[in-house]
């Protein structure tokens, strides 16, 4: 069975002014995990990663990064393991030039130039950013400043990426792209990765485990195929199904046709339609 890393036991937690933004929510998540928080605009996704990364306290509960609590770590003890990705990047990058953002966290950690030129190579060539290591923030796309933010967390050795709408504001090659390297680094370099997220179309391709937030409750969870099978509920909480899922859908229930299970991806819907013709 794989090791938690975070584990969160939240009863609530209230805006200053009283306002109840979390409540009861239970999760955990897993070494090497890709997990994603699904909701809508004011669901309190990232209320609740700055909760995860220990930038917001006050909360009822308890939150556990490999099983000690974050609210008595001190915060180089939870940076070294944990970092969060904002969803505007321009809150996050302030160095001149993508090389110097990027090797910022790991020279505050104290490590020699030798080395911090290593993390920071490192870092940039697994975000695709190692030919823009000299080039000015400001002249950086949208995307191309996500990927930053992301080498400034990887060179500081973070384990464990929180991401609050990592593909918001991207055109859709934009979104994919940024999918496929978020795929890359938990596949190929294990980092853990929980996501913040919308876009209900990118879940089902690459996510292990989701989580349904609606007005600061979790409303559902488990694998992106086990939420995505009631799209009246989804409906409820502001959400719908995958396109390609809420098309498969319609045909079964409205046009009567003869599908084994809804898919939530083009490869499943392809096999799914070759199979039903063959009935």
């Amino acid at each position: 069975m794989n090791e938690t890393r975070i584990s969160v036991s939240l009863e609530s937690y209230q805006y200053p002014d009283g306002t109840v933004a979390l409540n009861d929510i239970h999760l955990s998540v897993a070494r090497g995990e890709f997990t994603g928080i699904l909701g809508s605009n004011g669901s309190g996704k990232t209320t609740l990663l700055k909760i995860m990364d220990g930038l917001t306290k006050g909360y009822q509960g308890e939150v556990l990064l490999d099983g000690e609590n974050v609210l008595r770590l001190h915060p180089r003890d939870i940076y070294r393991k944990v970092g969060l990705v904002f969803q505007n990047p321009d809150d996050q990058l302030f160095a001149t030039t993508v090389f110097e953002d990027t090797a910022f966290g790991p020279r505050n950690m104290g490590f020699g130039e030798a080395e911090v030129r290593a993390r920071v190579e490192g870092a940039l060539a697994s975000v695709d950013m190692t030919e823009f290591a000299m080039k000015g923030i400001h002249n950086l796309s949208y995307g191309q400043k996500k990927r930053a933010c992301i080498a400034g967390l990887l060179a500081m050795g973070h384990e464990i990426l929180l991401l609050d709408e990592p593909t918001a504001g991207l055109d859709p090659m934009g979104e994919y792209r940024m999918m496929e390297l978020l795929t890359r680094l938990n596949k190929e370099q294990g980092v853990t990765i929980v996501m913040a997220t919308h876009s209900v179309d990118l879940v089902p391709i690459f996510l292990h485990q989701l989580h349904i937030l609606s007005r600061g409750r979790l409303v559902r969870g488990g694998t992106p195929e086990q939420v995505f099978t009631a799209p009246d509920e989804l409906a409820q909480v502001k959400l719908r199904l995958p396109h390609i899922a809420e098309l498969i859908y319609k045909l079964k229930h409205e046009e009567k046709l003869s599908f084994g299970r809804i898919p939530l991806t083009i490869g499943e819907a392809r096999r799914e339609i070759v199979e039903a013709m063959g009935r």
